[in-house]
């Protein structure tokens, strides 16, 4: 019994995980970030390498992530570490801005234009409640 039960646990994380990984790369191709940044950045020539890094570093911090990888870092690694995720981040949010108009689109095919403040809201407060469960729980 205990082998179905393992087996169960493995099916239903490599499908969470799947599922996951679907819903990141459909982010970032239905969105066009990278080929957004390579425009705004003039760098359209090293989109393949936005592209590798991209892949890379998901695939690096997943297993990371799954395996508790711990490595002790000098403070100048770690500011240099925080700079390039800052940097990261700031991209990407610049990116996102460039299709702020995303949330409009969506209320109105779901049928929800004049409850877009409530979307919003539930949005906010999903992400609020998500944050708060992780810092407490875990």
């Amino acid at each position: 019994m205990a082998i179905v039960r393992e087996l169960g646990a493995a099916f239903v994380g490599l499908a969470w995980g799947l599922a996951v990984g679907s819903g990141f790369v459909a982010f970032i191709a239905v969105l066009d970030i990278l080929p957004r940044l390579a425009q705004v950045t003039r760098t359209y020539a090293t989109i393949r390498l936005y592209e590798r890094a991209l892949i890379a570093g998901s695939v690096y911090w997943t297993l990371a992530d799954l395996y508790s990888w711990m490595f002790p870092l000098h403070q100048a690694a770690v500011t240099i570490t925080g700079l390039l995720s800052g940097m990261f981040v700031g991209l990407l949010a610049g990116g996102l801005t460039e299709v702020v108009n995303v949330l409009p689109i969506l209320a109105k095919r779901l049928g929800l234009a004049s409850h877009i403040g409530l979307l919003l809201f539930a949005m906010i407060l999903g992400k609020v409640i998500g944050s708060l469960f992780e810092w407490l729980f875990y």
